[in-house]
């Protein structure tokens, strides 16, 4: 990576440089306010075509080409975005957020008498009726392990609990278990930037002493010859810092990156929730939330949407997958664990107010109320409704680790409008998955684009990024570019077709999934889900097309 000539500045005593590659990326980088600023490699490469462009995207500008140059959309698809909060002022969204036409801007009445006050264009379920909004929230395991500890943490063992009580005391004792690992590496994490930061402010001074300046830039120490080792072990060490690709930016991110897990994420005693003043646990306390769509956090939602919905060939930003299409913003998302009852009626609300598909782009390792989620999903597919989920960043084996939302029901029945992606990259080869997705031969149907994707940032900006959060949207585009010229099929149809029309690689290999940096096996990708396809709306459209006419002639 070449070294950028940049001014290093000794700031004050808590002096900070730099972009340390020892630590973990963080999942996007910093906002541009145009494309133009990205290696353009990766502009829409999610639209490419695998044959004709050698690109493992998902087929979408081939399918624009050859198949809809002549033809009209029969219907526009509405696609509930479940997320953080979606900046649905973006010039690359103009026109495409859903509008409740049965609600009247501003005037605080719930005009439609739907339960929600002023719900123009979705509804936000993490603030209150005030405009105040939650934006950071604890992990579940660490809520449970605050309602549990008090009733079990003196237990020696499951002997000692009533047999009534033993599954609770079981998700006591592994939400302690995943809280205290979590701590201990957040803990150790902080003590290391503490020391790196010690070095990097001794190193600073040095320089500085000897360049006779508090400024310098990186050519002024590649320039220096000097007989006193300390000063040549200085350059060296920031030299070979710098030759990582370190910034200032990336290091202050991960230090804020760490403190908010500490004092928000893992602290038992921080409850935001008391701005909503709900009772969280009762599916029936509806009366909370806002029509603030956008809240304090619009960073994820908004690439989400824009992957979908971003308006395509206007020479602006990206293209986005669906041209009839309409996006319902929904905040349920904090920058935590989203909690069970939010997301229930998030799902009710999607539906009930004409959704056709739902994307989810987020999860978690402990589900609480999973029936109130339970409840909600079982109605969205008795209405018909599609539920695309992101299978999750843990690098896990979702066969063997469950996530949650889950299709799977307490029942042991399983949702069948609901699409499982995992995140898969341009190329095929050892790092066609994407380091950190998760996978499954049962649980995971299909992978798509989830690997650098540039997508839309909030206030007219964009980004680059990783994640099955990306991904779950390029299948959630295509689901809806696919029913807006084939409506009559069901929910249940168009997820068949989604499927079976991937692209599908059975001789092909690719490294596990493993964020730990261990040594990664290899694994055929045929093995890494159901379907061993990457989505492919060309082929969807074109097996669409058979499934109507088969249904056609049966009518």
């Amino acid at each position: 990576m070449k070294i950028p000539n940049q001014k290093i500045v000794r700031t004050s005593a808590s002096l900070l440089l730099a972009g340390l590659t020892v630590f973990p990326a963080l999942a996007q980088d910093d906002p541009a306010p145009s494309v133009s600023a990205f290696d353009q490699t990766y502009v829409n490469w999610y639209n490419l075509d695998p044959v004709q462009d050698k690109v493992q995207g998902a087929s979408v500008n081939r399918a624009y080409k050859e198949l809809l140059a002549n033809k009209k959309a029969k219907k526009t698809v509405v696609v509930a975005v479940i997320d953080s909060g979606i900046d649905i002022h973006h010039e690359d969204l103009k026109g495409k957020i859903w509008t409740n036409k049965k609600e009247v801007a501003g005037n605080g009445q719930d005009d439609d008498q739907n339960g929600y006050v002023d719900d123009v264009h979705g509804w936000g379920f993490l603030g209150n009726a005030s405009g105040e909004n939650i934006r950071y929230e604890t992990y579940e395991y660490v809520r449970l392990l605050r309602k549990l500890a008090p009733s079990y943490q003196k237990v020696n063992a499951i002997s000692e609990v009533p047999v009534a009580q033993q599954p609770e005391y079981k998700t006591y004792l592994l939400a302690k278990q995943t809280y205290e690992k979590e701590l201990a590496k957040y803990q150790q994490t902080k003590q290391n930037l503490a020391a790196f930061e010690k070095v990097l402010i001794q190193v600073q001074n040095v320089l500085a002493d000897h360049l006779k300046t508090k400024e310098y830039t990186l050519q002024d120490v590649q320039r220096i010859s000097s007989p006193d080792q300390n000063v040549m072990n200085a350059r060296a060490w920031l030299l070979s810092k710098y030759s990582q690709g370190l910034t200032v930016e990336s290091f202050l991110k991960y230090k804020e990156h760490t403190d908010t897990f500490l004092e928000k994420h893992l602290n038992l005693d921080f409850n935001p929730r008391t701005v909503i003043a709900d009772n969280p646990e009762s599916i029936a306390d509806t009366k909370y939330g806002n029509s603030d769509v956008m809240g304090p956090r619009p960073t994820h939602g908004t690439p989400v949407s824009g992957l979908i919905a971003a308006l395509r060939g206007n020479n602006l930003g990206i293209d986005g997958i669906a041209e009839d299409v309409q996006i319902m913003a929904l905040r349920a998302v904090p920058e935590g664990d989203e909690r069970d009852k939010d997301i229930a009626l998030a799902i009710r609300y999607a539906v009930d107010n004409g959704a056709n598909i739902i994307n989810m782009s987020f999860g978690k390792s402990f589900s609480p109320q999973k029936s109130f989620v339970d409840e909600a999903v079982k109605y969205a597919e008795s209405k018909n409704v599609l539920l695309v989920h992101a299978a999750g960043n843990e690098a896990t084996d979702n066969d063997k680790v469950t996530h949650y939302p889950s299709r799977v029901l307490d029942n042991g029945s399983q949702i069948k409008n609901w699409i499982e992606v995992g995140a898969s990259s341009r190329m095929l080869g050892k790092d066609f998955v994407g380091v950190f997705s998760n996978y499954g031969k049962k649980t995971v149907d299909l992978f798509a684009p989830g690997v650098d994707i540039i997508s839309l940032a909030p206030e007219n900006k964009y980004a680059k990024m990783d994640g099955t959060s990306f991904s779950s949207p390029v299948v959630s585009g295509v689901a809806a570019l696919v029913w807006s010229h084939y409506p009559e099929l069901t929910a249940a149809e168009l997820k068949d077709v989604i499927l079976k029309s991937a692209t599908v690689y059975p001789k092909e290999t690719a490294l596990y999934p493993n964020v730990e940096n261990e040594t990664r096996k290899k694994a055929k990708f045929s093995d890494l889900s159901a379907t061993g396809g990457i989505v492919n709306a060309y082929e969807a459209l074109l097996l669409a097309e058979k499934v109507v006419k088969q249904k056609s002639a049966k009518s």
